[in-house]
């Protein structure tokens, strides 16, 4: 398994970053859109839909609201209103997973009839509101006239590398949980690793973009709210899966699970992340 995972990420690892280095923002936006689209097909599945037509048809109203919210996201007015409502979603989420954490069956109307393989269409309405701003995020991010490139590599090395000081700061000192019935692994302990190296992570992205040090400090700041939401994102497709019944939302990427599984820290870090950079003018 650890091999496998290995040689996966030696794999796709270099050939994203030369897609977010190399390709012009549209190409790019292609190949990110292909990878949403491979998550959609897995949430299609955790939504009750087993037949390939019927997940198919899901996968055209996803790429259709990604085509729509890429002419709304040019606006100004509309791509502030877009990720503020992608953001406010998250913090929507929170409350589910704290609810869940509560009682259980008090959210069982999310997903509950997906489990008896009958389509939970409010679940279909929620995937599109959890793939398709991250989508649009990197959009804004890339085609930004700051180093666009940069920004998208920061985002992503901030939610790997706080993933990897949550890992290590939970084995060495994790006790008390975040969300035992949603993520029995996650702990406080690995959070606050994790927001230790987001916040190391920001500084050194910074000078390397090139901003000054007055910026650097609401960088920082930004990077650990990013990462901190980077997390509800994990717990809230723990939680979906968990009440689906199922370990991982595919097996697209050996050693890995499914794409969904990947990705679902970024369906939350990405919106949260472009907005704050939006709101202190380092893009435009």
């Amino acid at each position: 398994m650890l091999k496998q995972r290995l040689l996966t990420i030696a794999v796709l690892l270099p050939l994203f970053i030369w897609c977010v280095l190399a390709l012009p923002t549209r190409y790019f936006a292609a190949v990110v859109a292909f990878i949403v689209l491979m998550a959609a097909w897995e949430w299609a599945a955790l939504m009750g839909l087993q037949a390939w037509n019927q997940r198919l048809i899901y996968l055209v109203v996803v790429l259709a609201a990604m085509l729509g919210g890429a002419w709304l996201v040019m606006i100004p007015a509309m791509r502030q209103l877009i990720l503020s409502t992608a953001v406010a979603w998250w913090f929507a989420s929170l409350l589910i997973i704290r609810q869940y954490e509560f009682d259980p069956r008090q959210v069982r109307w999310l997903v509950g009839s997906a489990v008896q393989f009958h389509p939970s269409w409010l679940l279909g309405m929620l995937g599109v509101i959890v793939l398709v701003p991250p989508w649009l995020s990197l959009l804004v991010l890339h085609g930004s006239a700051t180093p666009g490139s940069a920004l998208v590599l920061m985002l992503m090395a901030l939610v790997w590398t706080a993933d990897s000081g949550a890992y290590a700061a939970g084995r060495l000192w994790g006790r008390t949980k975040v969300a035992p019935k949603v993520s029995p692994g996650k702990t406080w302990e690995g959070v606050y690793g994790g927001m230790a190296a987001a916040a190391l992570t920001a500084v050194i992205a910074g000078q390397w973009i090139g901003f000054g040090w007055r910026t650097q400090v609401s960088l920082v700041l930004l990077g650990i709210v990013t990462v901190l939401f980077s997390i509800i994102g994990d717990l809230f497709e723990s939680l979906i899966k968990r009440m689906a019944g199922v370990k991982d939302s595919g097996r697209l990427l050996p050693g890995h699970g499914g794409v969904l599984d990947r990705i679902d820290s970024v369906t939350a870090a990405a919106p949260v992340f472009a907005l704050g950079l939006l709101w202190q003018g380092m893009i435009t």
